[in-house]
């Protein structure tokens, strides 16, 4: 995925400041997609050159001049292309699997300690998954765009569960031996 193309789909979603949209990525797009906030914004510019998007002054903060950025017809052009045209990446990198790998070559490496922290974090993220579950797809019936949404978080769901479950297999293997 393109920062350009993540970020024009969070403007087709909801027309958002720079501000805005840097906190809807801290909040919710992060989680499978990250961008800094000067990423946000130096793509906001290149944006606005290419015509993908338009800037709108917020007449309601007149005194702090806020700019909302809204998605033009090009730009939801743009992001069709993306999506018809983009392959998926299956070299998928992961960078622990990459230590497992030398670790079965080299011999132990001391693992655990660094399993042990992606643990606690993939515990604090599905967490946060199962939060924004109970706070947005509780309601008995859910839109088209909200049911794909929660599809989306399910998938995310769903991998923190399997990947806790496969770390729970490896924890005996990268544990210091007992003597």
């Amino acid at each position: 995925m393109s920062t350009p193309h993540a970020i024009l789909i969070a403007l087709l979603e909801k027309p958002s400041s720079g501000y805005d949209l840097a906190r809807r990525f801290d909040r919710a797009i992060g989680y499978f997609w990250h961008a800094t906030h000067q990423q946000i914004y130096r793509e906001l510019g290149r944006m606005v050159e290419a015509g993908w998007v338009s800037v709108i002054e917020d007449e309601t903060a007149a005194a702090s001049r806020k700019k909302v950025y809204c998605v033009l017809p090009v730009g939801r052009d743009e992001v069709a292309r993306w999506v018809r045209e983009t392959p998926l990446d299956l070299d998928s990198r992961n960078v622990f699997l990459l230590k497992l790998r030398a670790d079965a070559v080299i011999g132990p490496l001391g693992l655990a300690e660094e399993l042990a922290r992606l643990v606690a974090e993939n515990r604090a993220r599905l967490a946060t998954y199962r939060e924004i579950e109970q706070r947005d797809f509780g309601a008995a019936s859910l839109t088209r765009g909200q049911e794909l949404q929660y599809a989306i978080l399910k998938a995310g769901i769903h991998t923190q569960e399997m990947w806790l479950a496969w770390a729970q297999e490896v924890r005996p293997l990268v544990e210091p031996a007992q003597a």
